[in-house]
């Protein structure tokens, strides 16, 4: 039997990402041994697949959850905002900036401030306090350059164009429930339980920044990805300073891992590196400098599929970075939940100021049931991908952004573009 491995991450509400390659780069690594055949890469003899999550507080999804959260407050008020918000942080330092056009009235300050209370930073012992942070606001107009290009076929929803050029990706896999990579999954459920512990008292050592790393062992049949068994875990997790890392490291496995991984899929054989860098007690942005929209691959599928390079947080429903990627999502899902294949990648691509897309593109991996140009004349007889339409009938309109900003923008039963649609064909 052939297998391989693959690892996912994901990271907790506020650690710190130096720069902007650092995911992509272990991906690069990683995937030295793919075949890549464009627009797509199809896996060739590895042997292990990689998740990595971030929790909520780690310092990016720090700046994620403040822009998305002034993007919900504008689109409260104004559903027809066009929002393109930034956020950078440091120590002691939270600073927005962009482009807004909308009618709503907003108080930045305090948005800023409860998101950040929100994510547990309210105490300066944490390395970060809502209350005394310095809060920067650099907010201009929408370009009227972009908006002509988005009203130039007319008024009418259904016919604004696209807010700018790109490719966007939406895949899924039959290998979970949520149709999500099983790395992915787990990384961000561990993050999750990290913050409830911490949250409730039972892990009360525990601070908000925290990244984790899973990898798998899979056996690839016939395309389809079949998880075999937790090959290795990671975890490092901010903490106070008067817990030891005997303590602490088994409080992760008892507590955290063997009570979010099913037992079938540790063995003996597993490999744990908790908190390997021997200590972690200054995070959040007093740790590293944080910016919006540097954790793509953690919220989207973590390395498995593909990622057209946009990032969504802070950006309205008119930008198809975000909005066709939760299509592409949504088409995806549609595909596999259908029994049409067990895994599926769709790409869509856009011009700016135009409404319908350049192309769609469908990768079943040879699982289809069908073959992939029939399943492709299935998702254009089913789906209008204009970004009008898609607005609509996903309700983007509503403010239900900063959700998305933490453990991942796929795979969660409460967004619309989960709900696979019934396909006609």
């Amino acid at each position: 039997m052939s297998t391989f491995l693959f690892t996912s991450e994901s990271v907790g509400e506020g650690h710190p990402v130096r720069n902007r390659d650092d995911v992509e780069n272990r991906d690069s690594d990683l995937f030295s041994e793919f075949v890549f055949l464009p627009p797509i890469f199809t896996c060739a003899n590895l042997k292990l697949r990689v998740g990595l999550a971030f929790a909520f507080a780690n310092i990016d999804k720090i700046c994620d959850q403040v822009s998305d959260a002034i993007l919900d407050a504008c689109l409260e008020q104004d559903p027809m905002s066009k929002v393109a918000c930034e956020t950078a942080a440091k120590t002691g330092m939270i600073m927005v900036l962009g482009e807004i056009t909308t009618k709503a009235t907003l108080d930045y300050q305090k948005i800023i401030r409860q998101t950040i209370k929100n994510i547990g930073y309210d105490d300066s012992e944490k390395g970060f306090d809502y209350k005394t942070c310095n809060v920067l606001v650099a907010i201009e107009q929408q370009s009227p350059d972009i908006y002509q290009g988005l009203v130039q076929s007319g008024l009418d929803v259904e016919n604004i164009g696209a807010g700018d050029q790109g490719i966007m990706f939406g895949y899924a896999t039959d290998e979970t429930p949520e149709l999500m990579p099983l790395t992915l999954t787990l990384s961000h459920k561990l993050n999750k339980k990290m913050a409830d512990g911490r949250r409730d008292g039972s892990l009360p050592f525990l601070r908000p920044d925290s990244k984790t790393q899973v990898t798998i062992e899979y056996k690839n049949e016939g395309g389809a990805l079949v998880p075999l068994r937790v090959h290795t875990v990671v975890i490092s997790v901010q903490h106070s300073a008067d817990v030891d890392n005997e303590t602490l490291r088994k409080a992760l496995k008892e507590e955290v891992i063997e009570k979010v991984i099913p037992a079938k899929y540790l063995t003996p054989e597993t490999v744990y590196h908790l908190q390997p860098s021997g200590k972690f007690i200054i995070g959040g942005p007093q740790g590293d400098a944080g910016v919006t929209g540097r954790k793509i691959i953690v919220d989207t599928y973590g390395g498995h599929g593909a990622h057209g390079g946009g990032a969504f947080s802070g950006k309205d429903w008119s930008k198809v970075d975000r909005s066709a990627a939760y299509t592409g999502r949504w088409i995806a899902k549609s595909i596999v939940a259908a029994g049409l294949a067990r895994r599926a990648l769709v790409q869509l691509s856009y011009a700016i100021g135009v409404a319908e897309p350049t192309s769609v593109f469908v990768d079943t991996y040879g699982t289809g049931t069908k073959s992939d140009d029939e399943i492709l004349a299935i998702i254009k007889k089913n789906f209008n991908l204009r970004p009008g339409v898609i607005v609509k009938e996903l309700n983007l309109f509503k403010p239900i952004y900063t959700k998305t900003a933490c453990y991942g923008h796929f795979g969660r039963e409460e967004f619309t573009w989960e709900q696979p649609r019934k396909l006609e064909f």
